[in-house]
């Protein structure tokens, strides 16, 4: 008698039971999409008023990056070019509270990400749930990439390669 080992390897699936019943629903869709946009032009919003937070830096800075994503899977890829201008503002929000304490969005930088936004939100009315987890994944996956980069020294060589 054979003795073959019957253990296999033990996969986690890459998103839960429930993301995974929501992206086939088409009802799920406008929920979500609508609490994505709102929490970006919130975070906007603070920004121009003058009221924004390292919170709110980080909630609009990752979904200008599934915006990102959603250009390269597809949806309106011919707009990346508008999302790294609004991603370039992004930086100079950071800029500006470094020097000043203030998180608040000056001049061109509010016309980038407004732009920006606009795009994010024609992304997400074509893009299927699944397409959006899939977006929402490939931005998680480029984050730990760099935070493993910057763990170990790295970073510096791949942005110069």
């Amino acid at each position: 008698m054979s003795h073959k080992s019957r253990s296999r390897k033990q996969t986690r699936p890459a998103m839960s039971p429930l993301l995974r019943a929501l992206t086939f629903s088409r009802a799920a869709h406008e929920p979500i999409t609508r609490a994505m946009l709102l929490q970006a032009y919130a975070s906007l919003d603070a920004f121009r008023r003058g009221h924004g937070s390292r919170e709110l830096y980080t909630t609009l800075g990752r979904q200008l990056l599934v915006a990102e994503e959603l250009g390269r899977i597809g949806h309106l890829p011919e707009a990346l070019d508008d999302i790294a201008e609004a991603q370039i503002a992004m930086t100079d929000i950071d800029a500006i509270e470094k020097r000043h304490g203030k998180w608040i969005i000056e001049g061109d930088n509010y016309a980038w990400l407004t732009i920006a936004l606009g795009i994010f939100e024609r992304q997400l009315a074509d893009a299927s749930l699944d397409d959006i987890a899939k977006a929402e994944a490939r931005m998680i996956e480029g984050l730990m990439r760099i935070e493993q980069q910057i763990a170990h020294g790295n970073l510096a060589a791949t942005v110069t390669a």
